[in-house]
């Protein structure tokens, strides 16, 4: 982890743990109804201020938190149009397997590229410390990830492209070995 990083996830996991104090809430609307207040948002008494923990303009965490429930989206680090193309696949391609990541929203905020939501069922099921580990090792493998991708990409393009240029100039090299067919290239591109 980078010098730079290390405060941001710090800050981002000190404010998470503080938030992560949910306890059991039924609707004050329905009747014998536990939904996420954060999500439903019909009791404005219930719900806490949200918070904006940001790297720079591109890169932040807003962290909405309620008395059952947190809703923390992540806007990821996209320097170029390559990074964005890659950043939206793969957080596509998470947000589809929601289900096997229990936390995961299928649908992020707008404006940011991935959200997650934690209830107090969560935290009655699975340890405070070790979702928030997972969120921040997320962040910080998710970089890495989109990097490797975009390395990757830019080699394969690099392959494709000698490729191509062989094979054109090994197409140039049989047409200077065969001076009619050259020749009559030539005449038809004078008369057009």
């Amino acid at each position: 982890m980078s010098n730079t990083l290390r405060p941001y996830l710090a800050a981002v996991r000190s404010t998470l743990t503080a938030a992560l104090t949910l306890e059991d809430f039924a609707s004050q609307i329905v009747e014998r109804h536990n939904k996420p207040e954060v999500e439903v948002g019909t009791s404005k008494e219930v719900l806490l201020n949200p918070l904006t923990i940001s790297r720079n303009e591109n890169e932040k965490v807003l962290i909405e938190p309620s008395i059952n429930s947190i809703r923390l989206s992540i806007r990821i680090k996209q320097a170029d149009e390559i990074e964005r193309i890659l950043c939206h696949k793969f957080t596509r391609f998470m947000m589809q397997r929601a289900e096997s990541f229990v936390v995961l929203r299928r649908k992020p905020v707008k404006g940011y590229d991935i959200s997650f939501l934690i209830t107090n069922s969560h935290t009655d099921t699975m340890l405070k410390h070790k979702i928030v580990d997972f969120i921040i090792q997320f962040m910080e493998e998710v970089d890495k990830e989109i990097s490797e991708m975009k390395l990757s990409l830019n080699a394969r393009a690099r392959v494709v492209a000698e490729s191509y240029l062989l094979a054109t100039d090994a197409c140039s090299l049989d047409l200077e070995r065969h001076p009619t067919t050259t020749a009559a290239i030539r005449l038809t591109s004078n008369i057009t």
